[in-house]
């Protein structure tokens, strides 16, 4: 989205990524968390008739980045929603007043345009203090020369029903109640008036998202399966993702989410993992593998770890003199599962049961 206010002008350009993108926390205050949203701004030289080195972002890039990014999370949907990781960068194209809410305003738009059901748009003001002596002038979408020469830089972000995130410069030292809520108040009004402008463009967010963002699915598996769907050193998901082209990310509470532009690459990883942590069930048709064939019967992995046993009396509806004359190892046939013991043992029929 782009996004002009006068002079400042911000593009917003928002990527949506499976959640195995989130950026992984580990700082002093948080050492076991991920952001899936990151806002990240960038304000080079020219916007602002300058030379200057293009580096890694400073203080400033970082700070307007964060304010821009706590103004929205409020109304980002749920992880269980909407399982992507964003990424909402802001490239500030001319600045002559607050960056930050323009980035804040692009963002939203971006957002929306991009089919993130948000709870509800977010805009922004910033607000501006003048002391006359010992009496307050507060001023609403403050410009350079305002901002340069005031006392008060406030930026306020929100949506129609409330705020969503505060920052403040002040140059005075303390600042008293009634003017902090006249400027609270005060940039209400301007919000709203900002607010309607981005809404006549695009009222809602997209029913759809683009056709450039990957499609995700998501399974609720038993936390303790989910080795299984993982296997030894990585082995079995590692072997998901190669033969099927899509991404899988697995979370500590059993959450699996299954990202592919190709929608026929889910459905493979999703039955696949399906399988592994499937319940067998009573009644139910399996096609198995003969593990081992004992004197008195066989062994049949009919799902990933799960074996039953295969009495040689249920091998046919006539008589069997030896297993081997039916069956042998590695063989694949179909047998329905016909009881789960105390013990959590299985019994296995062939009678009935078409082979192919």
């Amino acid at each position: 989205s782009l996004f002009t206010r006068g002079v400042t002008q911000g593009m917003n350009i928002v990527t949506l990524a499976p959640l195995s993108y989130a950026q992984l926390v580990d700082t002093m205050e948080v050492n076991d968390g991920e952001r899936r949203y990151m806002h990240h701004y960038n304000a080079p030289g020219y916007t602002v008739g300058e030379v200057k080195r293009m580096g890694s972002p400073g203080r400033r890039e970082i700070g307007h980045g964060y304010l821009a990014e706590r103004a929205l999370t409020p109304v980002l949907p749920s992880e269980e929603d909407f399982p992507y990781a964003i990424r909402s960068v802001t490239e500030i194209m001319s600045q002559n007043g607050s960056t930050s809410m323009a980035a804040t305003c692009s963002s939203c738009l971006a957002l929306m345009d991009a089919g993130v059901p948000l709870s509800a748009p977010v805009s922004g003001i910033a607000m501006g203090l003048m002391m006359d002596g010992d009496t307050p002038y507060v001023l609403s979408d403050i410009a350079d020369a305002e901002d340069f020469a005031g006392d008060m830089d406030f930026k306020v972000t929100g949506t129609a029903k409330g705020i969503t995130a505060l920052q403040m410069d002040m140059k005075v030292h303390g600042l008293p109640v009634a003017v902090l809520r006249q400027a609270i108040e005060q940039s209400k009004a301007g919000r709203a008036f900002i607010l309607d402008h981005m809404l006549s463009i695009l009222p809602e967010p997209r029913e759809t998202l683009s056709p450039y963002a990957p499609r995700i699915e998501k399974l609720k598996i038993d936390p303790d399966k989910i080795g299984a769907v993982i296997g030894k050193g990585g082995e079995v998901i590692n072997k998901i993702t190669s033969e099927t082209g899509a991404e899988v990310d697995i979370k500590e509470d059993g959450l699996i989410t299954i990202a592919s532009p190709n929608g026929e690459s889910i459905e493979k990883a999703l039955a696949w993992i399906k399988s592994l942590v499937e319940e067998p069930e009573v009644g139910k048709i399996y096609e198995g593998k003969v593990v081992s064939i004992k004197d008195f019967g066989a062994f049949v992995n009919i799902l990933p770890g799960i074996d039953g046993m295969l009495h040689i009396s249920q091998l046919s509806d006539k008589r069997v003199g030896k297993v081997t004359d039916v069956l042998k190892e590695g063989q694949t046939v179909r047998v329905k599962l016909t009881e789960i013991d105390n013990r959590g043992r299985l019994s296995l029929t062939m009678k009935g049961i078409e082979q192919r």
